[in-house]
């Protein structure tokens, strides 16, 4: 059995993060950043989400799919991270697209895809 350990590479942690925030979709919330790391890391992590939300959110651009990391905000701001260039009010209405979407029925992408994403970006 697999497991997502501390040497995971990107595409495995946006892998896991994907699950997670699935999660938070299908149910309306949102996580912060420091929450999302606690669940991945079992510690805070600083710093090591962005590349790994990257990976989702070019995903999801790719695909068709409204950005499911717009899900993960910050402790204090309650938005997402400023590399999300979204006003407040298109953050909410993407917000809104994630929770109407339904991710059950969405095949979760493969390391693969989620590599392939980032690496058409960078």
């Amino acid at each position: 059995m697999r497991t997502f350990n501390p040497s995971a590479s990107h595409p495995e942690r946006a892998a896991q993060a994907w699950q997670i925030l699935v999660g938070m979709a299908m149910n309306r919330q949102t996580i912060t950043y420091g929450g999302l790391a606690k669940l991945m890391y079992r510690r805070e992590a600083p710093g090591v989400l962005a590349s790994i939300l990257g990976h989702i959110a070019y995903y999801c651009d790719e695909n068709g799919l409204p950005q499911l990391n717009a899900l993960v905000v910050g402790g204090k701001r309650g938005a997402p991270g400023h590399d999300i260039p979204l006003s407040s009010t298109a953050i909410d209405a993407t917000r809104e697209k994630v929770y109407k979407r339904d991710w059950y029925n969405v095949c979760p992408p493969s390391l693969d895809d989620l590599a392939a994403a980032w690496d058409a970006r960078q």
